[in-house]
Order: C-alpha cells, then sequence, then structure tokens
C-alpha cells in the first residue's frame, strides 16, 4: 500500500477539504460530485487510486450548495464505492460532523437507531477506518466494526479561550446538562477554572427548560461548553439563567454549529456574549458575524490523517502534558486560495 495518501471531497465540506489538504501539502484528488437531471447523485473518479491509502472528506450535513444532509450521505456513500471498486488499498471515512447521531438509542417504541443504520452503510459501501470529531454519544464508535478515531476539538476551542483572557478563576465552565458534564471537567481542568453544571428537562424534541444550576457563577464569566447547538433555544435559557444567578457574562462553545431553523436570531437576541465554535459544518451566513467565531479544526484532522498514514499514535494529538502541540490548532477559518 502506497504511504502518500490520497484526499477526495464531496460537496457538503469544500472549503474545510482545501484546508486539510494544504496543510498536509497534498492536492485534492479530481473527482466528478454532481447530480443528474433527475436529481441522482453522480460520482466519477477521475484519477488512479489502485493500491493507495484514500481518505474522503465529507460532513453528513447541509452543504453551501444547497444540498441536504440526506444528499451528503449519499455523495459520501458513492464515492466510497467508487474508490473500493477502483481497487483503493485502504478507505478511511473523514467525517467531521456525523449526522443522525442524536438516535444512537431507543428512547420508546417502534423508533429507529439512525446512527447505527449509517454505521452500517458506511461499512457496506467499503469504509475500512472512520475519522471524526466530537461525537454526540461517544458510544456510536461501537456501531463500527473497524478502528474509530474520535478526535476533540477541545485544544483548538481552548487555546481560543486562553488567548482571549478566558481562563483560571476568572470564569466558571458550565455544562449546559448533566450529560455534557466529563466534556465540561476536560475543558475546567485545561483552563484551570471551577464548573457548574444547568439542570434541564425537554418536554418535546428540541425545546427545553431549565431547573437547576449547580455551582457558582456569581462574579465570573461563564463559559457554556457543548458538543453542538441546533436550535440555540437551549444555550439561549442557560444564558438566561446564569446571568439571572449573577455571572457577568455568557460565552458559549462548541464543536457543531448546525444553527437549525431560526438559531442565528435566537442567539443574537440572547444574553451570550460570543458563540464560538469550528468549522465542521459550513455556515455562511456567520462569516464575519460580530457575535460569532469560527475556527478551523483542519490542522487537527490533517495531524490525525498523517498519523494514520504513518501508522503514529493519534492520542498524542491531545496530551495533556505538551499543550505546545495543539498552540498551531487555534486559527482562524479563511478560505483557502484554489
Amino acid at each position: 500500500m502506497s504511504h502518500n495518501p490520497l484526499l477526495f471531497s464531496g460537496n457538503s465540506n469544500p472549503q474545510l477539504a482545501e484546508e486539510i489538504a494544504k496543510r498536509l501539502k497534498l492536492h485534492l484528488g479530481k473527482a466528478l460530485v454532481s447530480k443528474f437531471r433527475n436529481e441522482e447523485c453522480r460520482v466519477e473518479i477521475s484519477e488512479n487510486v489502485r493500491g493507495s491509502e484514500v481518505f474522503v472528506v465529507q460532513s453528513t450535513c447541509k452543504a453551501p450548495n444547497g444540498n441536504s444532509v440526506n444528499d451528503s450521505i449519499i455523495e459520501l456513500l458513492l464515492m466510497i464505492d467508487a474508490l473500493r471498486r477502483a481497487s483503493a488499498a485502504r478507505i478511511t471515512a473523514v467525517i467531521p460532523y456525523y449526522g443522525y447521531a442524536k438516535q444512537d438509542k431507543k428512547t420508546k417504541g417502534r423508533e429507529p437507531i439512525s446512527a447505527k443504520v449509517i454505521a452500517n452503510l458506511l461499512k457496506g459501501a467499503g469504509a475500512k477506518r472512520m475519522v471524526t470529531l466530537d461525537l454526540h454519544a461517544a458510544q456510536i464508535q461501537g456501531f463500527f466494526d473497524g478502528p474509530v478515531d474520535n478526535l476533540m476539538a477541545m485544544p483548538t476551542l481552548c487555546n481560543y479561550l486562553k488567548n482571549e483572557g478566558l481562563r483560571d478563576d476568572r470564569i466558571v465552565v458550565v455544562s449546559p446538562d448533566a450529560g455534557g458534564v466529563h466534556r465540561a471537567e476536560i475543558f475546567a481542568k485545561r483552563l484551570g477554572s471551577s464548573l457548574a453544571i444547568v439542570f434541564k428537562r425537554r418536554p418535546e424534541p428540541d425545546v427545553s427548560e431549565v431547573t437547576d444550576i449547580v455551582g457558582e457563577v456569581k462574579g465570573k464569566i461563564a463559559v457554556v461548553v457543548d458538543d453542538m447547538i441546533s436550535t440555540g433555544g437551549t444555550l439561549a435559557k442557560a444564558a438566561e439563567a446564569i446571568i439571572d444567578r449573577g455571572a457577568t457574562q455568557v460565552y458559549t462553545v462548541a464543536t457543531h454549529g448546525i444553527f437549525a431553523g431560526d438559531a442565528i436570531q435566537v442567539l443574537e437576541q440572547s444574553k451570550i456574549e460570543k458563540v464560538i465554535v469550528t468549522n465542521t459544518i459550513p455556515f455562511p451566513e456567520i462569516e464575519n458575524h460580530p457575535k460569532f467565531a469560527v475556527l478551523s479544526i483542519a490542522q487537527i484532522l490533517a495531524d490525525a490523517i498523517g498519523r494514520i498514514t504513518t501508522n503514529r499514535s493519534i492520542s498524542e494529538l491531545f496530551s495533556e502534558d505538551d499543550e505546545k502541540k495543539t498552540e498551531a490548532l487555534t486559527v482562524p477559518a479563511t478560505p483557502v486560495p484554489a
């Protein structure tokens, strides 16, 4: 198998794929990824991949060209199948944002486990490995029979916060729900701060109500840490409750900015000072917006791809003993010249 990896990209996040290729000093593989007139996805790989290690970069999200989440998934599956049939030695699906992850278990009768269905489809298409970032539920890794590298955006987000002076006793890291406590603890340890937890209940999907806050937030800047921002309603309500408890400001950091529906307007009108996300999902509407900051995670994905290709440890990227390894990971998400 060739040690020179080949990178291909679908239409869901081409800018991120270009950034990853640039940092690896590679070019994106030539491929036609479009649609037939009947709206079916059309894929054609335009270069030789025989015997090569291949990485396909594709977030399963809505694309800048208007393609739906489902279009992105079908593009990914067809690209993997085309590469397998072209005799690629090993195909790795690089999925910065893994969609359909919210349904990782049955909460009531006659529901699908959608995250497992997507895993089965990827395996059936020919993906031997998956690289992703901050899965909504870590147990989704168990849905795959092959290796799964669930990377963390935490170093990138923490470095940004440190550069903004948001660290130590000046802040309190807040988990927006009980399920995110472990994630918030990692942030609090890295930033040297205290921890608080928001307790809420969900009367219906995508609707939440804050019931209590455990931990001291009075007189501090609260940094609410989550893995994704969907409708923004949960964070807006959490921010209001935190301010009412005496916090001076509220910042929000999340890996994936989905911003479904009127989320941008909800967050604009909220008491949140700034919303910080990464570019796992492209969202042109928040570029240059004063209330939003978008950080690039291209470097961490490029490092992971490089280490996979050369059979080196990926966990070293997140070593707490050597923060210099992640200093270069905090960079703005800027367009890459063609």
